[in-house]
């Protein structure tokens, strides 16, 4: 899970509590190991991870594709080598307006950010939007150094609709 599993910063809800742990047993239930990548929401993970034997990683490198949250860009030999890289932090979603009807959708974004790729994934939590990518500003330093004009946008539904390059929405 590449981070912010959690919202609240300081603490850990009660509901915050009762909704990670009933994923992760989901996810466990289901043959899948889990393992927690830190997000800048997650400052207090740790109980919850032990509650359950969950790991928590910085990141994660699995066949040359390297996870991490997005907040910082990393500064390791497994970073430099991957050649793919998959990014949270922004949550990004694009917004769309018709006449006097707005409105927002999760997407991933998938283009360049120097010699790699890299994907980024919207917000899991039904509650948070995210990011609007072509109004707001964006806080992953991957996002500040890629042309993200360049980028295509994928909104996920009832199936995968393909919006084509960010440069050719939002008119």
């Amino acid at each position: 899970i590449n981070g912010d599993i959690k919202h609240e910063f300081g603490t850990i809800s009660e509901q915050e509590w009762r909704e990670t742990l009933r994923l992760i047993d989901f996810l466990i239930e289901k043959g899948r190991k889990v393992i927690l990548i830190k997000g800048t929401h997650d400052k207090i993970l740790g109980p919850i991870a032990d509650k359950r034997g969950v790991e928590i990683r910085d990141s994660l490198k699995v066949n040359g594709i390297f996870i991490t949250h997005g907040d910082k860009i990393p500064a390791t030999l497994e970073f430099s080598d991957s050649r793919t890289v998959i990014i949270a932090h922004d949550h990004s979603a694009i917004s769309f307006k018709a006449g006097a009807r707005h409105e927002l959708y999760k997407c991933f974004l998938k283009g360049k950010w120097k010699d790699k790729k890299l994907i980024v994934m919207p917000s899991f939590c039904l509650v948070t939007e995210g990011t609007d990518i072509l109004k707001e500003k964006l806080l992953s330093p991957f996002l500040k150094q890629a042309n993200l004009k360049e980028f295509d946008v994928f909104v996920v539904a009832d199936k995968v609709y393909e919006f084509g390059k960010v440069r050719g929405l939002g008119k």
